[in-house]
């Protein structure tokens, strides 16, 4: 394993906001999940993006920024999710908290190769979401736009297939052998 790795694997370890790999799903059952907050965000093309434009697909909603190295970990898991299940109604939608903006953003997101829309946080995009105080936090979000489970931390890649492949089998359109196509094309969030 390398040093930075190393490191940012022991630092998840001393944090509590890590939490340790496992497969269940960590998906709330119908009768819990609340609406999650619209917004109004842009990307990198200065497009604006409101979560509500996604209603229909299930959402995976990443808090993230350019300089958490346990960020870092998540996004080829985001960039693989976002390639195989778009055709199924899913998205992902990366929020990046960096203070420096687009100066810091565009350029990360170009040498990563991130193929999902990446937008700007702005001041109250943070209370929205009951405050975001640490990061990755990730909420996972159903067709009907309900927030369906929450990740604060680092969490493995098999906890997020396993609450996406829940979200993706409830779906009464996918069952009966047509496809649902609500919510906009998504595009990759490069500037």
């Amino acid at each position: 394993m390398s040093r930075p790795l190393l490191a940012i694997a022991l630092a998840c370890l001393l944090s509590s906001a890590c939490s340790l790999p496992t497969g269940r799903s960590s998906i709330k059952a119908e009768s819990e999940r609340k609406a999650a907050p619209n917004f109004s965000l842009k990307d990198s093309g200065g497009k604006t993006v409101q979560l509500s434009d996604y209603r229909g697909k299930v959402v995976l909603l990443n808090f993230w920024a350019t300089w958490c190295g346990p960020c870092k970990m998540e996004i080829p898991w985001f960039i693989d999710f976002e390639r195989e299940l778009k055709d199924q109604g899913f998205a992902v939608i990366g929020v990046s908290m960096d203070d420096e903006g687009w100066q810091a953003v565009r350029p990360f997101v170009s040498e990563e190769g991130i193929n999902y829309r990446v937008l700007l946080a702005n001041d109250s995009i943070g209370e929205l979401y009951g405050g975001i105080d640490s990061l990755p936090t990730t909420f996972v979000i159903d067709r009907e736009g309900r927030v369906a489970a929450v990740h604060i931390g680092l969490v493995s890649k098999s906890r997020y297939a396993n609450d996406l492949k829940q979200l993706l089998e409830n779906n009464p359109a996918h069952r009966a052998g047509t496809r649902n196509s609500g919510g906009p094309a998504v595009v990759a969030g490069r500037g």
